[in-house]
């Protein structure tokens, strides 16, 4: 058996599909640092079944998924896929090739197929561990395992020994069969004590049995007495109904009279109602135009008093004073400074002229200087080119006019060329736009999809996690839940009593005034159970009873029955006049007995006696200081002991009582309550949370799937995008080139009109000028001597006007200043006379309202009398017309009194008569449902008519004496209510009663036979699984003891070979368990008496693991090895005997090892190289000696 190939997709940096064809023998993987050689050994841990991320390298299980690199996009699964040739059957498949695969997605999810098919994780690792290869991978040596070996606890070296020998399946499958055993125990438990209580309660159930026989028969005679009291009140029902009907239309007559009388009565109140709305209205105008007259007068006199006022305080005020400067006088002085003002500016304007003027002479000499020596240089130019040849210049120009020509054409020619070029870069641009636009929209949409997606998956391992937890929590409920239920039914086993107080208990019916157990009606603070029980003694497992005679009668049942003896506790005891000891002050932590118990109060006063000199104290050193200075107390400690004066009781082994075992049965009974309700909460969770992780991966899902198709979107885009922009930029560089043409030839056009315009301005001169005549220069001699003069009076003009604007400047201000305060002083005085003047015309229009006022008040107090009046006659109208409608509501008052009292009384009838019908149709309702008969039936078969025949005890003991059977009498009320009275005395003394108690005995017989077989098959099988168990124990004992033998020869062997001359061994810390002995390594280099591994070199360390594994490999082979740079740390000596050690190996097992080393590379059969391009592993060779060799 050897691996055959490896093929990984999407698994860390295994982007594409890489196939690795592994052939017997040595194959070696090497690569440099960071390519991805140790993903093999990753790949193949992980296909096999490696279930931890850190031993993979990552953080979490997603991280083997391919991430993605700036060129790549990331996967979204991760899948290898490993072949093992089986052609020597040592897997146990009927197949000579088997085919692992695991795949894993980034939601989580995971698959494991055996040759295509389906299966589950435990499949892959019970197939591969019959072959040497368990769940620890003790065959793949990486990077870390050498230290892993090196500082493993003892337990865990015998694992690597226990995995390579195949022995821990048979660990697993004996600790499965334990907790067999142990779930088992609890079923073994659990129907024992079933089959006690059933025992237990056939007995009773029997006489249950008899008890319901006696019943039927009092039960029939019983159902006959119902029968004929319920036709009887049937019959008088009937009869009273059809009585009091008649009675009914007397009084529906008197109540029509009375609505025919109600009705006229409210047409007259109608009436009068009308008339008396009508006269408000009218009432209501006078009375308002009395309110508002009054209110007007109350005006006028408010304006009357305050005309008045105003009018003495306008009059009494002081005259206004204006103080101030005349504003004539700064008028004046205004146009004083604006005269001076004036003088200025037309001096100012004179300088200006003459400015102007200077300036102007100045400009004209400058600009006829300059046309004068322009002249004279043309002349000599032009005397220059006269010399030179008028042929020539002539020439020179025609060129120019040409080339002039032929440059206007060039650039009309590269204008409309870059009008194009424009216009396609243009239509390239907007293109190019509207692709980035559309890219951007794509990018934004991939990123907000990319958020999504990282959001829904973040999401759904949150969800996941909460689905974990929340798992976790149900099976911790639910296993609180049922070990306290376990538990509250062990615990009630305890409180079934099988002593006098157990009979009484389970037959209260025949006790009057049987309470219940003392130990079920007290509540005792937690921890005091045992103290309180010690201090009641047998009182504490008594039986309460409310008085002394059903203390007699508990005491005669039991004495009849046989029953056994019992305590009791009387409540009716009579209260103590005083406590039975006086109250002493206690010492800390001490408290009185009773204190600590509540009781019904009818136990109070029983309870009071029994311990009102008992004392709780927490330990025996108080309760020994309690006694000492009180010696009328008992002391109790929380253990049960009691110290006392005259006696004492305590020691160990003590049994608890039933009030311990009650308030345990209460504790476990809540606590079994709470785990039942988080049990339910749980759950309720748990389906919230899974019902949420189904939607999360359905989000995770589609956004993953949103996400790939806006990739493929985004990727067209920027694809058309960069070629959008290719052609764009080709436009642009069109366009430059046609501008950068067009201005070179504007450029060399303007140039050569230049130089046309100078050769033609030479032509002319040259044709005008004589050619021996030289150019006068007097004119520019004497423009060049006055230019300097002008200057010079243009800069003493120019200063004179500066100081011209300065004084205008100076005055310009403050004429307008003085104007405006001059303004501002005449306003302030005809404000101040226009003031005075509205307080005169004010005073006199206060004087003329005051007047008005009075005179509109004298009039107002007339109209005011003429309203008062007109009011008064309106109210004593609407007074009559109140009294009318007294009297007739007091009338319509009586009549509908009397209506109502008809109706009342109708209605009352109608009531009863329905009362009656109700209860003739509950009776009826009753005959149906109770006893199965209509009311017709009952009334003709159980009437009151009806004589009534003889009972069956009657007839049978008629029968008996030999008598004939008593003749029916006539029916008769009291003697069937005394017969129905009787029966049912007879069935409570019976007590209850189960009607199925026959089908219940037989059934719980059955049960209880059902349940003793069940109980004997469990106990075979566990007895068969105990047998498995000493089985297995022998197997791992035999298997371990050989395999560790084997390795600790081979250790020796391998240890000389890579440390010659030294010692190492390996040694068992408990010889005397095989089955649970670790194992300690000894190893003592050559030259060294050192024997711990922690102080050896490290290079010693490595060697020294590597020697346990190879002898681990060596005393059972596994059919292949996968070493991780095992040999990087050693030196080329030890490399040599390491290497020794790998063709020793090759021989029996494949082994594929990933190394750096050039000796190590030399002893392969195959090579594969691996290197890394743009973050993608890949193959890139493979050389096997066959080939070498060829």
């Amino acid at each position: 058996m050897h691996l055959k190939t490896l093929t990984a997709k999407g698994f860390k940096s295994f982007a594409s599909t890489t196939t690795l064809k592994l052939e017997p023998g040595i194959t070696c993987v090497v690569g440099p640092n960071g390519s991805g050689k140790s993903n093999v050994v990753d790949s193949i841990a992980w296909v096999l079944g490696e279930q931890g991320a850190k031993a993979l390298r990552g953080g979490k299980m997603e991280d083997v998924i391919f991430a993605g690199t700036a060129s790549r996009a990331p996967l979204g699964r991760a899948e290898v896929t490993l072949t093992i040739d089986n052609n020597d059957g040592a897997l146990p498949i009927d197949y000579t090739e088997v085919s692992i695969t695991r795949r894993m997605f980034r939601s989580g999810e995971s698959e494991y197929e055996i040759n295509g098919n389906s299966c589950r994780l435990l499949d892959i690792q019970e197939l591969l561990s019959d072959s040497g290869i368990g769940r620890e991978m003790h065959v793949i040596v990486g990077q870390n395992r050498l230290d892993g070996v090196l500082h493993a606890r003892p337990e865990d070296r015998r694992a690597f020994i226990e995995e390579a020998a195949g022995v821990l399946k048979h660990r697993k499958r004996k600790e499965k069969a334990i907790r067999k055993l142990e779930a088992m125990q609890a079923n073994l438990n659990r129907l024992g004590d079933l089959t006690t209580e059933l025992r237990r309660q056939l007995k009773p159930l029997g006489r249950q049995a008899e008890v319901a026989r006696r019943a039927a028969g009092i039960q029939a005679d019983l159902r006959d007495a119902r029968l004929r009291l319920l036709a009887d009140d049937l019959h008088t029902l009937r009869e009273t109904l059809d009585r009091e009907i008649a009675d009914e239309t007397a009084l529906r007559a008197r109540r029509e009279e009375v609505e025919a009388e109600v009705e006229t009565i409210n047409e007259r109140l109608a009436a009068l109602e009308a008339e008396h709305a009508a006269d408000a209205p009218a009432l209501a105008a006078a009375q308002d135009t009395w309110f508002q007259l009054s209110t007007l007068q109350e005006r006028y006199r408010s304006l009357h008093q305050l005309a008045a006022e105003r009018h003495r305080n306008l009059s009494a005020a002081p005259v206004e004073e204006r103080p101030g400067r005349d504003p004539d006088q700064l008028t004046a002085e205004a146009d004083k400074v604006r005269e001076q003002e004036e003088e200025l500016r037309a001096a100012l304007e004179a300088s200006q002229e003459r400015l102007a003027e200077a300036v102007e002479r100045r400009q004209d000499l400058e600009r006829r200087l300059a046309f004068a020596e322009k002249a004279i240089v043309a002349a000599h130019k032009a005397i220059a080119d006269r010399r030179e040849g008028l042929a020539k210049l002539t020439g020179q120009v025609e060129s120019a006019r040409s080339r002039a020509t032929a440059a206007a054409d060039e650039i009309e020619r590269l204008s409309v060329q870059l009008a194009e070029a424009e216009a396609r870069a243009e239509a390239a641009q907007s293109l190019y736009d509207e692709a980035s636009a559309g890219a951007s929209v794509a990018d934004n949409a991939n990123a907000d999809l990319e958020i999504r997606h990282q959001e829904a998956t973040r999401e759904l391992d949150a969800i996941n996690n909460e689905v974990r937890q929340h798992n976790d929590a149900e099976r911790a409920a639910e296993k609180d839940a049922a070990q306290w239920k376990a538990r509250e039914e062990a615990l009630a086993m305890g409180l079934r009593r099988k002593d006098g107080a157990g009979t009484l208990l389970a037959r209260s019916d025949r006790v009057p005034g049987l309470l219940g157990s003392v130990a079920a009606l007290l509540s005792v603070q937690a921890g005091h159970e045992a103290a309180l029980a010690a201090a009641l003694g047998a009182l504490a497992d008594a039986v309460a009873v409310s008085g002394v005679e059903g203390a007699v009668a508990a005491v005669e049942m039991l004495k009849q029955d046989d029953a056994g003896r019992a305590a009791l506790l009387i409540a009716s005891a009579p209260m103590l006049d005083a406590p039975p000891v006086e109250r002493v002050p206690l010492p800390p932590g001490a408290a009185w007995a009773i204190d600590l118990v509540r009781a019904p109060d009818e136990l109070r006063p029983a309870l009071e006696r029994a311990l009102g000199d008992v004392v709780f104290a927490p330990d025996l050193a108080t309760a020994r200081r309690i006694v000492s200075y009180a010696p009328a107390l008992r002391a109790v400690t929380p253990d049960g002991d009691v110290i006392g004066a005259y006696a004492a009781a305590g020691g160990s082994g003590k049994q608890h009582s039933f009030i311990e075992v009650q308030a345990a049965v209460e504790e476990a009974r809540q606590q079994k309550v709470d785990a039942e309700h988080r049990v339910a909460e749980a759950r309720e969770l748990l389906g919230l949370a899974r019902g949420a992780a189904s939607a999360a991966k359905q989000v995770v899902a589609e956004t993953a799937a949103a996400k790939k198709e806006a990739d493929m979107v985004r990727n067209a885009a920027a694809r058309r995008l960069a070629e959008l922009g290719a052609a764009a930029k080709s436009a642009r560089a069109e366009v430059e080139r046609h501008a950068a043409a067009r201005n070179k030839a504007e450029a060399a056009r303007e140039s050569g009109r230049t130089s046309l315009a100078e050769l033609e301005e030479r032509l002319a001169a040259a044709e005008e000028t004589p050619i021996d005549e030289d150019p006068s220069t007097l004119e520019r001699d004497d423009l060049a001597g006055e230019v300097p003069v002008a200057r010079q009076q243009e800069m003493e003009v120019r200063l004179a006007v500066r100081t011209a604007e300065e004084r205008v400047g100076a005055l310009a201000g403050r004429a307008d200043a003085l104007l405006r305060q001059a303004a501002a002083e005449r306003s302030a005085r005809e404000r101040a006379a226009a003031r005075k003047a509205t307080r005169a015309r004010s005073a006199r229009v206060a004087e003329v309202v005051a007047e008005g006022a009075a005179f509109a008040l004298e009039r107002l107090a007339d109209s005011i009398a003429e309203a008062q009046e007109t009011r008064d006659t309106l109210a004593a109208t609407r007074a009559e017309r109140e009294s009318a409608l007294t009297d007739v509501r007091s009338r319509a008052k009586q009549f509908t009194a009397e209506l109502d009292r008809l109706t009342n009384a109708v209605h009352r009838d109608e009531v009863a008569r329905a009362e009656q019908r109700m209860r003739i149709e509950q009776l009826e309702a009753r005959s149906a449902e109770e006893f199965g008969l209509d009311a017709d039936t009952l009334v003709a078969e159980y009437g009151p008519h009806l004589p009534v025949p003889p009972t069956a005890p009657e007839v049978a003991a008629a029968e008996a004496d030999g008598r004939p059977a008593p003749e029916p009498v006539p029916y008769d009320r009291a003697t069937q209510e005394k017969r129905s009275a009787k029966a049912e005395r007879e069935l409570n003394l019976l007590g209850k009663v189960n009607p199925l108690a026959l089908e219940e005995f037989a059934a719980m017989e059955e049960r209880f036979k059902f349940l003793s077989d069940q109980l004997e098959d469990l106990k075979a099988t566990r007895r068969d699984l105990l047998t498995v168990v000493k089985d297995v124990d022998d197997r791992i004992l035999e298997v371990f003891t050989s395999a560790y033998h084997d390795t600790a020869r081979e250790f020796e062997q391998v240890f000389s070979v890579l440390f010659p001359g030294g010692e190492g061994r390996l040694v068992l810390t408990d010889p005397d368990d095989m089955l649970t002995t670790g194992i300690e390594v000894e190893a003592r280099p050559p030259g060294k008496k050192i024997k711990r591994l922690s102080l050896l070199s490290g290079g010693e360390r490595s060697l020294t693991a590597v020697a346990l594994l190879c002898a681990i490999f060596r005393a059972r082979p596994s059919p292949f090895y996968i070493m991780d740079e095992v040999e990087a740390a050693l030196d080329d000596v030890n490399l040599g005997r390491l290497i020794t050690l790998f063709e020793q190996l090759r021989e029996r097992s494949q082994l594929i090892i990933i190394t750096h080393q050039k000796r190590t590379m030399e002893v392969a059969d195959a090579l594969y190289g691996v290197t890394m391009r743009q973050g993608v592993t890949e193959v890139i060779s493979q050389r096997l000696k066959s080939e070498e060799a060829a």
